[in-house]
């Protein structure tokens, strides 16, 4: 499976991409780089959204899941950037309830650009499962934050 590694301002991150789309990424460096042209194009994408930009929308994402995964997962990445949701809005979307929304962001296989991350719970930040945890979930949310004040 064609794998690309880069270092980013919450930590190394891998990019996976099968059929020209990408389907995962994950913390962590990998061990092979294997690079297609959607995974330059998607290391470009992050490179610039940290540097502050607003992320890339339209590179093409393959996430496996299961029907109403991917229909919260629409909804995610319907959120603007600098902007939450909680997760009994996005189960409104989406049908199902909080937790269920809950279970299909700790399933998503691409976070950053299916943006789970702007998810929130009703009395607080909620959880991530992503790098580490909180810590980069405020992180991303920071970072765009100034984003959309620039």
């Amino acid at each position: 499976m064609p794998a690309l590694s880069m270092h980013s301002p919450i930590g190394d991150l891998t990019l996976f991409a099968e059929n020209e789309a990408i389907v995962a990424l994950e913390w962590g460096w990998g061990s092979a780089p294997n690079p297609a042209p959607v995974l330059t194009r998607a290391k470009a994408a992050l490179e610039a959204y940290f540097d502050g930009a607003a992320l890339e929308d339209d590179l093409p994402l393959a996430p496996a899941g299961s029907a109403y995964r991917q229909k919260v997962w629409a909804a995610l990445r319907a959120i603007p950037a600098g902007q939450t949701r909680s997760y009994a809005e996005i189960a409104r979307i989406a049908g199902g309830s909080p937790r269920s929304v809950g279970g299909a962001n700790a399933a998503n296989p691409i976070p950053i650009f299916i943006p789970c991350h702007r998810v929130l719970a009703s009395n607080g930040i909620g959880g991530y499962s992503g790098g580490e945890g909180l810590a980069t979930k405020r992180a991303l949310l920071a970072l765009e934050q100034l984003a959309k004040a620039a």
